[in-house]
């Protein structure tokens, strides 16, 4: 099917940004194979050609992706987010149920150094030598849909290529259908990884006014 058949959801729309809700299975820009074409931002660029990319998602997460109406606004989100000033908070459903001691607040951190794992690409993998900090933050929304999982908030504090799958395996909880970090046996439960971008927060550049966006998983 050509991309022009496919309908993009707007989350929010502007005159200055956009925030879009990408589907599991699309990617945000186009891979590197001809038939890795078809993407969020070349379906965007149909209806708004000016469209920018700003952040991204992997391929097989769903959810809000905020892209920019022109260079200026991609420099000033771009900033934002370097600056932390762009609250991101996803949903997933792991298998186990995580404990620990929460914060005051009431969320638990994971602190675990990332890079790439360039011998398995496209996996990331835990370096406590030649990482890059990394920390996420989580908390427990409830049971999940099958016995012994959890549905969890989660709140990136970097943005490590894979950082909450990884995060998460690495301290025994991997995310169910996540095809690099999960045990095969939670492939059987979900036909796609149960991570969804739930929750965007930000200052708008340009209005100043607080722009808060959320949608909620599908699964």
């Amino acid at each position: 099917m050509h991309s022009e058949h496919h309908a993009l959801a707007v989350v929010h729309e502007d005159a200055h940004l956009l925030v879009l809700h990408k589907p599991a299975g699309l990617l945000t820009i186009p891979g590197q194979s001809p038939h890795q074409q078809d993407c969020l931002i070349g379906r965007a660029r149909q209806r708004w050609p000016e469209a920018l990319i700003v952040h991204r998602l992997d391929q097989a997460t769903s959810g809000l992706v905020m892209l920019a109406r022109g260079a200026t606004m991609q420099k000033a989100l771009g900033l934002a987010l370097e600056q932390r000033q762009v609250h991101k908070r996803y949903e997933a459903v792991v298998h186990g149920h995580p404990l620990g001691q929460a914060g005051p607040d009431g969320w638990h951190e994971i602190d675990l150094p990332i890079r790439i794992d360039w011998h398995n690409r496209p996996r990331s993998i835990v370096d406590p030598v030649r990482g890059k900090a990394s920390r996420t933050r989580w908390q427990t929304l409830g049971p999940g849909p099958w016995p012994d999982t959890s549905r969890l908030a989660l709140e990136p504090l970097t943005g490590r290529t894979h950082q909450l799958r990884l995060h998460l395996a690495a301290i025994g909880h991997p995310i169910v259908g996540d095809p690099l970090y999960a045990e095969p046996a939670s492939q059987a439960l979900s036909p796609r990884l149960l991570l969804h971008a739930s929750a965007l927060q930000l200052t708008h550049p340009a209005t100043g006014q607080p722009l808060a966006l959320s949608l909620s998983a599908p699964f």
